[in-house]
């Protein structure tokens, strides 16, 4: 019987849409960029969407300073999903909103190239997978790193000019609203400068001010408490004195944007009656002399920072605080920052004494005594809250909640505390017995 051989007809392959994302950013926060931001990621998602043969994977959209940086959240996110294999080609409108720094701009377009990754630059009609697309890119990138550095080097140029006329750089101090470039006292603020100067000159310390201001109804600028540091800032300015100090910080270059202290390497400009002053020239050099004096008191070795088993693995559950060390009259104890720092009408937390947290932890982990490494290797952190409450997150995932209790009076009293009563006791009745 002869065989009968049929054909079966080859299945159409199936036709795979190119994944394509966009990228968008702009450089600033103001109102009109923010609203330019929300059109470009409107106009990419509609184009995308809109073609047949593309996949919309999304559009990436950073609100930035700068396109030196590679800190920009979504451009990040977008070289990951790349690696990944989520995306075959990227939009964006053009060289100088995907990178001004060529060098950066470089590796990621070769990674991306490396990858099976096009770049479309709408604006210079440029696709990176082309045979000149990198040559041309390099040119242009170069162009617009250029370009940010002229910029750069104008914004400078202008500053420096308003330096050499006394001119502040911004507004942002409390005491002075800023009006046409001047220094105009408020004289609600200026009032409460000159008491914070007037607080520390009778002998109270940063944290003593914030907390006088805190209990007494006071906040900041921005309506916030007031810390440690904000209060040193306040004594160390001298822009209260009527004078300016201006150009004491300068930018490392357009690229890298970090701020460094001017230590003579630019010229600084000082700037006399300027303004109006808050606090006399006198007071001022007070306050510097008493911050010197106390710095030369309370000056420590310098010694690494001692580190404890606890250390940063306490948080605090009603203000998200951690932990720290404290060593009292009754022994070590585990404090919430915010309260030893402010106090309990900041955060209501309760210290914890060491002795009592590692016999809790050892009982949690299942062991005899508290063993350093066992507890590093199983617990992530330990969540402090109301009533007593211990919550421990272990690496696996898992949770354990334990309540530990307050020492009784007798076991919070020293050798030294109960010898010191029974004197006070003692001459109590001595003093009774004599009346």
């Amino acid at each position: 019987m002869p065989r009968t051989i049929t054909v079966v007809p080859k299945l159409p392959k199936l036709e795979q849409k190119k994944k394509v994302a966009a990228y968008a950013r702009v450089s600033s926060g103001k109102d009109a960029m923010l609203h330019s931001l929300s059109a470009q990621v409107s106009y990419y998602s509609n184009l995308i969407q809109n073609h047949n043969d593309w996949l919309y994977v999304g559009v990436y959209a950073d609100e930035a300073k700068t396109g030196t940086k590679d800190s920009r959240d979504n451009f990040q996110r977008l070289i990951a999903d790349c690696r990944a294999g989520k995306v075959d080609m990227v939009l964006t409108k053009s060289i100088s909103r995907f990178a001004r720094n060529t060098v950066t701009l470089l590796q990621t377009v070769r990674e991306f190239k490396a990858l099976g990754v096009d770049i479309y630059f709408e604006e210079q009609n440029i696709h990176t997978m082309s045979g000149d697309g990198e040559l041309m890119m390099t040119i242009l990138a170069s162009y617009a790193q250029e370009e940010s550095r002229s910029a750069s080097e104008n914004q400078k140029w202008r500053i420096r000019r308003n330096f050499e006329e006394g001119m502040p750089w911004n507004g942002t101090i409390l005491g002075y609203s800023y009006e046409k470039g001047k220094y105009v006292v408020v004289p609600d603020e200026a009032a409460l400068v000159k008491l914070i100067f007037e607080y520390y000159l009778e002998g109270l310390g940063y944290n003593a001010i914030a907390n006088r201001l805190n209990a007494e109804g006071y906040k900041t600028r921005n309506g916030k408490p007031w810390y440690h540091n904000t209060i040193m800032k306040i004594l160390r300015n001298y822009t209260y004195t009527g004078n300016l100090l201006l150009q004491k910080t300068y930018r490392e270059n357009h690229i890298t944007k970090k701020t460094l202290v001017n230590h003579g390497e630019l010229p600084m400009y000082h700037a006399e009656n300027t303004h109006e002053a808050i606090i006399s020239p006198r007071t001022f050099e007070a306050a510097q002399s008493e911050m010197a004096q106390r710095a030369k008191r309370f000056k420590k070795a310098n010694v690494p920072k001692a580190t404890y088993p606890f250390s940063g693995k306490l948080v605090c559950c009603i203000c998200g605080k951690n932990y720290r060390r404290k060593v009292t009259h009754t022994g070590p104890v585990w404090i919430c920052g915010t309260y030893n720092t402010i106090g309990k009408a900041a955060c209501a937390s309760k210290q914890i004494p060491e002795s009592t947290l590692m016999s809790i932890t050892a009982e949690v982990l299942g062991i005899d005594d508290f063993n350093q490494q066992t507890f590093s290797d199983r617990v992530a952190h330990i969540r402090v809250c109301a009533e007593n409450t211990l919550i421990y997150q272990f690496r696996d995932g898992t949770e354990t909640k334990m309540q530990w209790k307050d020492r009784s009076r007798s076991q919070s009293w020293t050798d030294e505390m109960k010898a010191a009563a029974r004197r006070k006791t003692l001459e109590r009745r001595k003093n009774g017995c004599q009346k």
